[in-house]
């Protein structure tokens, strides 16, 4: 099929592949995580979930190093290609550039983080009775506990590793934290450097037994707010400060002069052969390379460090002034993400019980009461929904009825898609399960169905994505246990990605077969469905069976199918069809005729569909767009994108869901499905749209994206200039909270 072009040049002439008309990528992608840390300020998010925000913060910057940074170091460092040739690179600035805009940019942002959480954050929660103490100002019984806890817990597994002509440097695991400790020799009076590593596998925070003799001094700085707890809830002091105060005796006969705490962070990016003779082989080689011989692309040190200790540090890791982020206070505060367990409801946001879709409650199992009993089983992985099922009727028999939409996590997922897959292993009727895995959870009973499936003589083939980031690790795993429970298992396409969201299901009704679908936004993880938003597909229409049987036999054979009745493949022709329906709403325009496009999606970057969007804004079709992070389209740009706005929602649930609608002269065509619109999602992965035929549902998700675009409790609107504003309602009246209005929707159906 022939690719659909976007023209370089509008039809007023006007050259759309400046530069001045694309936000860097990567910038791009700071601003969604200061717009997180924003959520970790606001004062109307519960406190807990304020030290959530910060901790996600943390998560995603470790993400950001070992992925982005470390990819542009390394073609800094080959300079092998011109960048405009770099997959996802940004076209006009080289990786050099790139990487000083992007430590411009993060130094004050990281330093804002650590103030907010030493200066606010800190003493609030001491206001709560929640003290994380430093060991300096703990009591004489406290620090006796922590003596006796550091000789019977933490000192049997510390090794101190010497740096000198015999010692060469150690190496540093990825994101692990360190003690570098200045030590001189009590004989010799020479100065000597060590490392102590931090173990990991012991608590970031020792916890301290409370009581009435040992409580901790009041906070320097008290919560504005008032205190609902007269005695400390939690007390704890940071594992490091405890290896810090007991160094002497790692050092017998050394007098410990200084220590100071550092974290490196490596490249984890996986890189493969092109043509590898083993895939699984491959990736696990190079997670074992990622482990012990991934290159360090940052150093986070403690700020009192002097600059002798980071130029050895700087010197062994081949890092630059650049790479250095100095931080005052405790390093890797995502590890503080452990209190937002403790049970103090009042300090976060109200729990959520997913209830079961309206559409699939006829299915409700004789043994449960209510409603909230099944939406209860999610909790403990949907025991009441899998196993002890009693059946007023069946999921199949519902789907015959017409589609099925599921919206995500306001619709239990235990109680639509596990209980797709469950019964689907059940059934003696169902003959063959086919899906995709990109993503999914260690104890998932998705993937407990599908071994059951095949237990009970099913055909059943899973194709595991090896190379699905951070995720490979548990997907080979996964891969060995189901190929043990003899379920087919495919690994995934050379030189392409599958991120698409899909399961299969043929059933034997009477003399025919008939399959059944579920086409999604998200991962088939039941621990993500609880805090991202997506959105689903469960139907029986034989034209998308039709489709995905073809799909699969794409993705586990030779197939070379290209065509496809009613899906939009990629690599084939979702590219095409994203051109085309763009292109339709821009001549509808031009023809004087009402055009618009709404999009929600997690990224927008690929060049060529930012061209298609900004000639259909300059035929005056009104495009609404929410992008979840990055955006590298400009806004609001006279002749060029004034009809174009682009929202950022960030609350309480993770805006994943991928939602397009394109007006198409009043006939409305609505489409769901895996694909950003990114260079490599079009053309180096394996994604899936899906058109909604169903009127009913089309216009549902028309009234989901309506909600969204009005918000003002949570949404950001992009400027011209790359900066973000939040939008405030002007009272409390007044305010649209969108995630808060689909929970009271579920919840009154």
């Amino acid at each position: 099929m022939p690719v659909a072009k976007a023209p370089a040049h509008s039809s007023s002439g006007i050259d759309l592949s400046q530069p001045d008309y694309y936000f860097n990528r990567e910038l791009s992608w700071i601003e969604f995580n200061n717009r997180i840390l924003h959520e970790a300020f606001d004062p109307r998010t519960p406190l807990l979930e304020r030290l959530n925000f910060m901790a996600i913060f943390c998560s995603n910057l470790d993400e950001f190093f070992m992925v982005r940074v470390a990819v542009l170091k390394q073609f800094e460092a080959e300079a092998t290609q011109p960048v405009a040739q770099i997959p996802g690179r940004d076209a006009h600035r080289d990786p050099s550039e790139q990487l000083a805009a992007i430590a411009k940019r993060l130094r004050p942002m990281v330093e804002q983080h650590q103030r907010h959480f030493e200066q606010a954050l800190r003493p609030q929660l001491a206001a709560q009775g929640i003290h994380i103490l430093n060991h300096d100002s703990l009591q004489p019984e406290q620090q006796a506990y922590l003596a006796q806890y550091f000789s019977d817990t933490i000192f049997p597994v510390l090794t101190p590793l010497a740096l000198d002509t015999s010692h060469p440097f150690p190496y540093i695991a990825n994101l692990s934290l360190n003690l570098a400790v200045v030590v001189e020799d009590g004989q010799t009076g020479a100065q000597r450097f060590a490392r102590v590593n931090v173990p990991d596998l012991l608590p970031r925070f020792v916890p301290l037994p409370i009581s009435p003799q040992n409580s901790p001094p009041a906070p320097a700085k008290a919560s504005r707010q008032p205190s609902r707890h007269q005695q400390p809830i939690w007390v704890g002091v940071p594992i490091e400060q405890v290896i810090a105060h007991h160094l002497p005796l790692l050092f017998y006969g050394m007098t410990v002069q200084a220590h100071y705490a550092f974290r490196i962070t490596r490249n984890a990016e996986v890189e493969l052969e092109e043509e590898p003779d083993d895939l699984l082989q491959a990736v696990e080689q190079e997670l074992r390379r990622r482990r012990v011989g991934a290159t360090a692309v940052r150093l986070e040190i403690e700020a009192a460090a002097p600059p002798w200790i980071r130029r050895i540090l700087m010197r062994v890791l081949e890092l630059t002034t650049q790479d250095i982020y100095e931080i005052q206070g405790p390093l890797n505060l995502r590890d503080l993400r452990f209190l937002t367990a403790l049970p103090l409801p009042q300090l976060k946001y109200a729990p959520w019980i997913a209830p079961i879709p309206r559409s699939l409650r006829s299915i409700q199992p004789a043994s449960a009461t209510s409603i909230a009993d099944i939406a209860e089983a999610d909790i403990a992985e949907s025991e009441l929904l899998t196993r002890s099922r009693l059946p007023r009727g069946t999921i199949f028999s519902v789907i015959q009825q017409g589609d099925r939409l599921l919206h995500h996590p306001y619709d239990s997922f235990a109680a639509s898609v596990q209980l797709f897959l469950a019964e689907a292993a059940q059934d003696p009727q169902v003959l063959a399960i086919k899906m995709t895995l990109y993503r999914t959870s260690a104890d998932s009973p998705i993937l407990q169905s599908l071994i059951e499936a095949a237990e009970n003589g099913k055909q059943v083939a899973v194709l595991v994505e090896l190379q699905a980031r951070f995720a490979e690790a548990n997907n080979i795993l996964w891969a060995r246990r189901l190929e043990q429970a003899g379920v087919h298992v495919v690994y995934g396409l050379v030189g392409l990605k599958t991120h698409a969201k899909v399961i299969l299901v043929v059933r034997r009704e009477g003399t025919e077969l008939k399959r059944y679908v579920h086409l999604g936004t998200g991962d088939y993880n039941p621990k993500t469905a609880a805090f991202c938003t997506d959105v689903g597909l469960l139907s029986c229409r034989e034209s998308l069976g039709a489709d995905l049987s073809e799909l699969f036999n794409y993705l586990t054979g030779h197939s070379r199918q290209r065509q496809y009745r009613e899906l939009l493949v990629a690599p084939m022709n979702l590219r095409h069809q994203l051109l085309t329906l763009i292109r339709r709403e821009t001549e509808a325009a031009r023809a004087g005729e009402s055009a618009r496009i709404v999009a929600k999606m997690g990224a927008l970057v690929d060049p060529q569909i930012i061209r298609a969007l900004y000639t259909a804004s300059q035929a005056g079709v009104k495009i609404d767009l929410i992008i979840q992070n990055i955006c590298t389209l400009r806004p609001g740009l006279a002749g060029i994108s004034n009809n174009i706005s682009v929202i950022s929602l960030v609350g309480r649930f993770s805006e994943h869901s991928r939602i397009f609608y394109f007006h198409n002269r009043g006939a409305g065509e609505t489409y769901i499905g895996s694909p950003d619109w990114m260079t490599r999602s079009l053309n180096r992965r394996v994604e899936v749209m899906v058109p909604i035929r169903d009127q009913s549902l089309s216009q549902d998700l028309q009234e989901i994206l309506g909600i969204l675009l009005a918000d003002n409790r949570h949404v950001w609107e992009l400027r011209p200039t790359g900066r973000y504003v939040q939008r405030r309602p002007h009272s409390a009246r007044s305010e649209i909270n969108a995630q808060k209005i689909f929970m009271e929707m579920m919840v009154s159906q």
